[in-house]
């Protein structure tokens, strides 16, 4: 039994905490006016900020939306830094700046801590189940003494090298997921407004090599319009942004990333931010004048 602390139990963060709960481990969080009912009806202890978190914690996990999120948790007024000690843990699964990463990870070294950028992906579903994957960058022992921790929020956990190349490959796998969600809202756009029935082309196109997770779940949303945030508008445009200002950073051109980034845009700007992300389509159906599911 290890003593945890969790910071961020939004949509992903609380159903990440509870498995570590039902493991037997002893989780310490902030208390908030309202806190997730499961976390608080659980031996969880509540704490009144994140000092006190990581004073109680031997390791405390982070789960925020940006970057400076992150850096007001960790060293903030009364924040994670002010209550590590030496030889504790600090491991950030939120995705923020691989660059600010390294930057954070010196300050907690400087402390006599670890530090482990562990971005995950999966989504709402992935955090329930407990099926996330899970992309860590870490030193090869600071990796050993998380990892069982990860394999209990996610299955497919890969150390994939040095603390912030964690959050490189997550923002690489924002790209693919942004590309494809645009790729398969231009398909399923382009089949409806020709006359053929969207659900019926979706069916289809599943059996051939066309078939991906997101023709599967979120060209269904896109289908019966069923835009409930499981990962929002607004965070993938961030996402994309990181992807967009180290691409520049590096003099790589993403040129596909940027018109998913401006079709995001697009969405904001019609008050969809706060959609699931499939809800990028709805840019493409106001430049068609049309929407997928209509007959």
């Amino acid at each position: 039994m290890m003593k945890i602390g969790f910071i961020g139990l939004g949509i992903m963060g609380a159903p990440m905490a509870l498995h570590l709960v039902n493991a037997g481990h002893q989780l310490y969080y902030v208390k908030r006016a309202k806190t997730h009912a499961e976390i608080a009806a659980s031996n969880a202890i509540a704490c009144a900020n994140g000092k006190e978190v990581a004073q109680q914690a031997e390791v405390t996990i982070l789960m925020v939306p940006d970057t400076p999120d992150v850096e007001a948790v960790l060293f903030g007024a009364d924040g994670v830094a002010e209550g590590l000690s030496k030889g504790k843990l600090v491991i950030d699964m939120s995705s923020i700046s691989p660059i600010e990463t390294k930057r954070f990870a010196e300050r907690v070294g400087e402390l006599g801590c670890d530090y482990v950028d562990a971005p995950v992906s999966g989504g709402e579903v992935g955090a329930k189940a407990a099926s996330l994957t899970i992309m860590v960058g870490a030193t090869d022992a600071a990796f050993a003494k998380a990892r069982p921790l990860f394999e209990l929020m996610g299955k497919n956990v890969t150390h994939v090298g040095g603390v912030g190349d964690g959050q490189t490959t997550k923002v690489a796998n924002q790209i693919i997921v942004a590309l494809n969600i645009a790729a398969v809202g231009e398909a399923l756009l382009f089949a409806s407004k020709a006359g053929a029935d969207p659900a019926k082309v979706r069916q289809a196109l599943m059996g051939g090599f066309a078939s991906s997770r997101i023709l599967e779940v979120h060209g269904e949303r896109m289908i019966k319009r069923t835009f409930d945030p499981g990962f929002r508008i607004n965070l993938h445009q961030k996402d994309l942004n990181l992807a967009l200002s180290g691409a520049k950073a590096i003099g790589v051109a993403l040129p596909q990333t940027a018109g998913a980034a401006q079709l995001m845009g697009a969405c904001a700007a019609n008050g969809w931010d706060q959609l699931d992300h499939s809800a990028l389509v709805k840019a493409l159906e106001l430049l068609a004048k049309h929407e997928v599911a209509a007959a």
